[in-house]
């Protein structure tokens, strides 16, 4: 092999192995996120306005900042102490009740290869109509990697 053929091939195989990890950054599957913490209870109607702009008509959403989370929590959970989060590693995601009144649960988080957390949730099935209160279940999901949540199934909305 003359010198000239050498280079190529040493220069083709360095810049091959420099390119891998963006490559193998593409290729990346969805992930399950944890869920650090989890909470399920009635919230009340009338305190549907203290949700986030945008997503008080939403049967998905996120709450992003201490504040707001205080302000919710006061109302979802007022006998029990205001849960510490990191708000700058995380999120709160929440899933409630827009037609009928129906126990939820968070169960899987998963974050696709786009930055788009979808939501799995699960629901009692039931008639009852939403009068004073809404069920709804939140959980502490890890921040980095998200830019979208999705709100239904042709929508989302930025996570800031």
């Amino acid at each position: 092999m003359s010198k000239v053929t050498l280079l190529i091939v040493a220069f083709s195989l360095t810049f091959l192995a420099a390119c891998t990890p963006a490559a193998s950054q593409h290729s990346a599957q969805p992930q399950n996120l944890p869920l650090l913490d989890i909470w399920s209870g009635d919230y009340p109607v009338t305190a549907l306005g203290q949700l986030p702009a945008g997503q008080q008509e939403s049967s998905i959403g996120y709450i992003g900042d201490a504040a707001t989370f205080a302000g919710i929590w006061k109302s979802y959970m007022p006998a029990e102490p205001l849960p510490e989060i990191d708000f700058a590693e995380n999120l709160v995601i929440f899933s409630r009740n827009v037609d009928f009144y129906n126990r939820t649960n968070i169960l899987k988080v998963v974050l696709d290869t786009d930055g788009v957390v979808e939501v799995l949730a699960m629901q009692t099935l039931s008639a009852r109509p939403i009068k004073d209160k809404v069920a709804m279940a939140m959980a502490v999901i890890p921040r980095a990697g998200i830019i979208r949540l999705k709100t239904g199934e042709n929508s989302s909305i930025p996570v800031e």
